[in-house]
């Protein structure tokens, strides 16, 4: 099937919350369309490189793109900034109806070419935006074919909600490829075209006639090809390790700022965002937070939907918005990439960074859920001696329920497929193996370690 046939995300978080398999905790985050060439995987063997990530951080990198108005700037965390306005332009909010003239300036990337052919592409950025600022990220993709695709807007995006609404766009393709919210995909991976390299435009914004400017730390794409497939090879547990991580319920949120999404049944996202970034420490203040009802329990958890609530989706679960919003506490970044197995996830845990998975599944393949979803994220925290994942499920009806323990088989396939019947017998997506990592903007040399084992610098 191609993807031009499959529903947009934004109708599988309705079908998430609307129909849950077999009762329970309606959950709902964005379960991209994953598609590719079928290739099965032989039991046993390695799991074949899938992804392939290039982020621009260092000063060097931000000196090595082509810059219109922007320059690098040099410390322990370099960044890009605005230098002199390259000019003008007003902007109209789709979403307010509001028009703004702002002054902007751009950074173009190199030409990344993928190490692996990909069927899918996706950025993701760290960045500040003091108000009065905001961003715009961009990616053009070569085909294998040769030919270009158009420069597809991948995200506008503020920390904050006073100047614009931080919003995907929809209703970009060529032909070739489309954009599903926050993921660029070739329309029909069967036919062999694949997305062959890449480069990121980058445009920052602010008012004019002031020295205003944001920060960007981190800028970079993934580049995926995974194998259509309904299951996928068990990997051999190796860790036994158990990471204390924050628990927080999505549940308790029902009803509350439905504006966001609906409110707290669809929060799984930004509810798994939260636990890890109080787990690296991050913390709001009684500011930040004084918007939050008082009568509210753990009001963090709203201000996390707030500030990663895509005004054009409709929902908290844009993945780059997540990893975004993350990097916004100080010492944090955030990335999205995927993953090739349970092996991957016990390098990680093994070197203390947690990670939020999505997967979607029927209540009957994920034992002790007590759910089904078409699309959930949750929090890996380890793993039992068993090997079985322990991880802490926003589905739970309170946050003392919220550490759960899965089956090792059952986790691990519904996570990593692709392709999966859903309660009517129809075949429909699965994820793939997505996941979001936060870790330490100076990670430890086992941290770096770590993720450079899973494909991340």
């Amino acid at each position: 099937m191609s993807r031009a046939e499959l529903p947009s995300r934004r109708t599988l978080l309705a079908a998430a919350v609307v129909a849950a398999v077999g009762g329970g905790a309606a959950t709902a985050s964005a379960a991209v369309p994953t598609a590719g060439a079928t290739r099965p995987a032989a039991p046993g063997l390695a799991a074949a490189r899938t992804a392939d990530n290039r982020a621009w951080t260092t000063y060097p990198d931000w000196r090595s793109g082509t810059a219109a108005g922007t320059r690098a700037v040099a410390g322990l965390r370099p960044g890009l900034v605005i230098a002199e306005a390259a000019g003008t332009t007003d902007y109209t909010d789709p979403h307010t109806g509001r028009t703004a003239a702002w002054e902007y300036a751009t950074w173009t990337s190199p030409v990344h070419r993928l190490a692996v052919p990909s069927t899918e592409a996706i950025a993701s950025w760290n960045a500040h935006t003091p108000e009065g600022t905001w961003i715009q990220v961009e990616l053009k993709g070569t085909y294998s074919d040769g030919t270009d695709t158009p420069w597809y807007v991948m995200g506008r995006w503020a920390a904050g909600d006073a100047d614009i609404r931080r919003t995907s766009v929809d209703d970009q393709e060529d032909g070739k490829s489309s954009v599903w919210t926050d993921t660029l995909a070739v329309d029909d991976a069967a036919s062999g075209l694949r997305i062959a390299s890449v480069r990121l435009r980058l445009t920052l914004y602010r008012r004019p006639g002031t020295r205003l400017t944001p920060t960007v730390w981190r800028l970079g794409v993934m580049g995926s090809d995974v194998p259509d497939r309904f299951t996928v090879p068990a990997s051999t547990p190796g860790l036994a390790k158990e990471l204390l991580v924050p628990r927080y319920s999505q549940e308790i949120h029902k009803g509350q700022y439905p504006e966001y999404d609906n409110g707290g049944e669809a929060w799984c996202s930004p509810t798994s965002s939260q636990m890890i970034i109080e787990y690296w420490g991050g913390r709001l203040t009684q500011e930040q937070l004084s918007w939050v009802d008082p009568a509210y329990a753990d009001p963090q958890v709203c201000h996390a939907a707030r500030h990663t609530y895509d005004h054009q989706y409709a929902g908290c679960g844009n993945w780059p918005f997540n990893a975004a919003y993350a990097a916004t506490f100080p010492g944090l970044q955030g990335v999205v990439t995927r993953l090739r197995s349970l092996t991957d996830l016990e390098t990680l845990i093994a070197a203390g960074i947690p990670a939020i998975t999505s997967q979607s599944f029927l209540k009957e393949e994920l034992t002790g859920a007590g759910y089904g979803t078409s699309g959930h994220l949750m929090t890996v925290i380890g793993f039992t001696a068993d090997g079985d994942v322990i991880a802490n499920d926003p589905a739970s009806d309170d946050n003392e329920a919220v550490r759960r323990i899965y089956k090792r088989r059952e986790w691990e396939n519904i996570w990593l497929r692709t392709k999966r019947y859903n309660a009517s017998g129809k075949v429909v997506s699965g994820t793939g193996g997505v996941c979001y990592l936060y870790f330490p903007a100076r990670p430890t040399s086992r941290q770096r370690k770590a993720l450079a084992a899973v494909g991340v610098r």
